[in-house]
């Protein structure tokens, strides 16, 4: 049996999605996408022009007219690697914030398609097999509860050096959630035929094992 062309990866914030598709990419040989970074991207550029975040039209002339390149690890925009700066608490919600717009989706969708043409590729998101690419060989959705994904995400920002409090990273987990589920286009959802994968209590190897299994039976 041939190994899936297009794995997606679907979850909320702080389930494991980005390590779990590093290391795929790393381990099988895939090209690793990530979505999140792009809207990223999107947001800390926004910030940077002063763009009202509410306003729609603003959001996507941004979007529009950036150059966002994924080289590995990486993330570019204009040229310019803006990986560090767009992993705070901060480009995570300025991601979110960007990322409720349909036509600002579109303009994301339409790149992470163009990037995956002719190519082995793990994606993920919290649309990537629901929407980016409905029609993915195999669809994964990772899960934990909002304590042990905040748990954590305190841990990683500490290790980085941000002064945040785990009651924060909490309450900012739980609003994230909120927003990603309820917004009206292409909200967080179980993909149609996703293998379902609660990482609670679980180290990323024993994770990889299970997906190892669907990937390379």
């Amino acid at each position: 049996m041939n190994s899936p062309e297009i794995v997606t990866i679907d979850g909320p914030a702080g389930a494991g999605k980005s390590t779990l598709a590093r290391e795929i990419a790393k381990r099988f040989g895939y090209l690793h996408l990530d979505s999140g970074a792009v809207y990223r991207a999107i947001g800390y550029a926004c910030k940077l022009k002063g763009v009202n975040l509410d306003d729609e039209g603003e959001v996507l002339k941004v979007a529009g007219n950036l150059k966002v390149e994924l080289k590995g690890s990486r993330v570019f925009l204009n040229g310019r690697d803006v990986t560090e700066a767009i992993r705070t608490p901060e480009g995570g919600i300025l991601a979110s914030k960007v990322a409720r717009f349909r036509e600002v989706r579109e303009v994301v969708v339409n790149l992470l398609r163009k990037m995956a043409e002719g190519k082995k590729v793990v994606i993920d998101g919290r649309d990537a097999g629901s929407y980016i690419f409905p029609k993915a060989d195999l669809k994964i959705y990772l899960t934990a509860s909002p304590e042990e994904r905040a748990r954590r995400r305190f841990k990683e920002l500490k290790e980085k050096g941000f002064n945040v409090s785990y009651e924060e990273v909490l309450k900012e987990v739980i609003e994230r959630d909120e927003s990603d589920r309820n917004r009206p286009f292409a909200p967080l959802t179980v993909p149609e035929g996703a293998v379902v994968i609660d990482t609670t209590g679980k180290s990323m190897e024993e994770v990889l094992e299970e997906v190892g299994k669907l990937i390379d039976p």
